[in-house]
């Protein structure tokens, strides 16, 4: 009997495997998947120019025209900005453009791939990566429209600090990563977070320092707002990408470091919940 009792408990701590069992199998399949990750990017790139008239120029002339639309917003009609405005903008749209497409793109990787999930069985938790890394492309398209602004129009704004774009980005992939595989799994039960999620990142947007920057948030004059602002992860986003291009100094490396080392457990939140829903995802589809 002894024996009959271990071999099911057995049987049962096997069945469920713990939380950093579940955590550690996500990761791995992650790396191991990453051949299929590249092919999916691959895939959306070659979708994304195909499906549009202007193809994978795209890219590069949405985010100017988004610029152009602030820019007469905030300049024009409002009067307000600052000097060289439009690259002030510039350096929070681009990106923004990369989180909010890897958001909406990962809400619908899972849902949008209903047929092959049932029929074959592989680790879908690649297929929200795959989103997040898809932003990235964008988000190097961009640059060549920022580069060339910054040649063309704001020569003494170029400087040496430009070379640490890509550690801000580093910051960013894995923050944007996180939502993105929380936001996959979750939208396979709630098909209605994708409307929710457009609203809420447009909101987001305007509450953090995109149009505007972070020192007109006065701690002296908005109290306890102010405290609750900073702790919107876009602060350090947003400040040094305007710091590194528009004012050419050195990134918020407190607020990044922070910001990463709270990315990485959230990683590991949004892969235990991925993981300890997706057995889930065939009967839900």
């Amino acid at each position: 009997m002894a024996t009959t009792t271990g071999t099911v408990r057995r049987i049962k701590t096997q069945a469920r495997p713990g939380p950093l069992q579940l955590v550690g199998e996500g990761l791995r399949e992650i790396w191991s998947r990453r051949q299929l990750a590249r092919y999916l990017v691959q895939a959306d790139m070659i979708k994304h120019g195909a499906n549009t008239v202007l193809g994978n120029i795209w890219w590069i002339l949405d985010p100017l025209l988004q610029m152009a639309i602030y820019v007469i917003f905030v300049s024009v009609i409002l009067k307000r900005g600052g000097p060289d405005y439009p690259l002030f903008v510039f350096a929070a749209i681009l990106p923004w453009k990369w989180f909010s497409t890897s958001i909406n793109d990962a809400i619908l990787s899972v849902t949008s791939r209903e047929s092959i999930i049932k029929q074959v069985k592989f680790p879908t938790i690649v297929l929200p990566v795959a989103a997040t890394v898809s932003g990235v492309v964008s988000f190097v398209f961009g640059l060549i429209p920022l580069f060339g602004m910054m040649i063309a129009f704001y020569g003494d704004r170029i400087t040496p600090y430009l070379v640490l774009i890509p550690v801000v980005a580093f910051v960013q992939f894995f923050f944007t990563l996180s939502l993105c595989i929380v936001c996959a799994s979750i939208n396979v039960f709630f098909r209605d977070l994708g409307n929710l999620a457009r609203h809420f990142i447009r909101l987001w947007f305007y509450l953090s320092p995109a149009l505007y920057g972070g020192s007109e948030i006065d701690p002296n004059k908005y109290g306890v707002i102010a405290q609750i602002y900073k702790l919107n992860p876009w602060v350090p986003l947003f400040e040094s990408y305007h710091n590194v291009i528009y004012n050419g100094t050195f990134p918020d490396w407190a607020g990044l470091g922070a910001l990463l080392a709270v990315s990485f457990g959230l990683i590991a939140i949004a892969t235990l919940i991925f993981k300890r829903l997706e057995p889930a995802f065939a009967k839900i589809l």
